[in-house]
């Protein structure tokens, strides 16, 4: 009997261990996985069999180029020094640079973001990043930040200046609302090539097809009536 709960103990541990090695991006087991979305561009055997049909090797969801082949381009974008525009209904733009972006980004596990505010009041609306952890940077501005625990959902927020760093941990509910009187721009790392997003507001009130009103007025304790208002506004999508 003590073995088999020995045994019981060792197994939900290595499916814990197993479960924590995969939750992030892979490590890579080559240099770099240059993305394509089309595995005809490959380029592998075309230097040696130009009639042959290409193949290439697929990698975290995204095909590789012949390494061969790859240039400065794949690894390089130009114009996050741009600013973004704020004129929507949050007063917020998030310039994200994934993999999708920047090719050379496959297998590597990383992806950075330019998120600018309008003056008081611009606001990335709670959200999440369901594969990645975010460290932020604000070069301008002033930003009340915050993220939110999960049960008993505490929640953690600062007011940061220029220079300032703050970190909102991979899965949790976090913002930033400009507290400022001028524009503010920050500078978002995160550790995926692919962190994904879903904002609250839009995921729960926006969804499509819409959630069933009855299930979001008892869920959130309102009159039906407002829930069937707030399904109907347009929601921002500011990235």
């Amino acid at each position: 009997m003590i073995k088999g709960a020995h045994f019981l103990v060792a197994f939900v541990l290595l499916a814990l261990s197993s479960s924590f090695a995969f939750a992030f991006d892979p490590s890579p087991l080559q240099d770099f996985c240059v993305a394509i979305n089309d595995p005809k561009d490959g380029g592998y055997y075309l230097r040696l069999i130009p009639n042959l049909i290409f193949h290439a090797v697929f990698v975290n969801g995204k095909f590789c180029r012949d390494p061969m082949l790859a240039t400065a381009n794949d690894f390089s974008f130009s114009g996050l020094n741009i600013p973004g525009n704020t004129s929507n209904q949050v007063g917020s733009n998030v310039t994200l640079l994934n993999v999708d972006k920047i090719p050379g980004l496959n297998t590597l596990g990383i992806s950075i973001a330019r998120i600018d505010f309008a003056p008081y009041g611009g606001l990335n609306p709670p959200h999440i990043h369901p594969r990645a952890t975010e460290i932020l940077v604000v070069l301008e501005g002033t930003l009340y930040v915050g993220f939110v625990t999960s049960n008993p959902n505490r929640l953690i927020t600062k007011v940061l200046n220029a220079g300032d760093v703050f970190v909102f941990p991979i899965g949790l509910i976090h913002f930033q609302f400009n507290i400022g009187n001028t524009n503010a721009v920050a500078i978002a790392g995160l550790s995926s090539q692919n962190p994904g997003v879903i904002t609250i507001a839009n995921a729960v009130f926006g969804s499509n097809p819409p959630i069933n009103p009855d299930v979001l007025a008892k869920a959130f304790q309102l009159d039906k009536n407002v829930v069937n208002y707030l399904q109907k506004q347009f929601w921002v999508n500011n990235h």
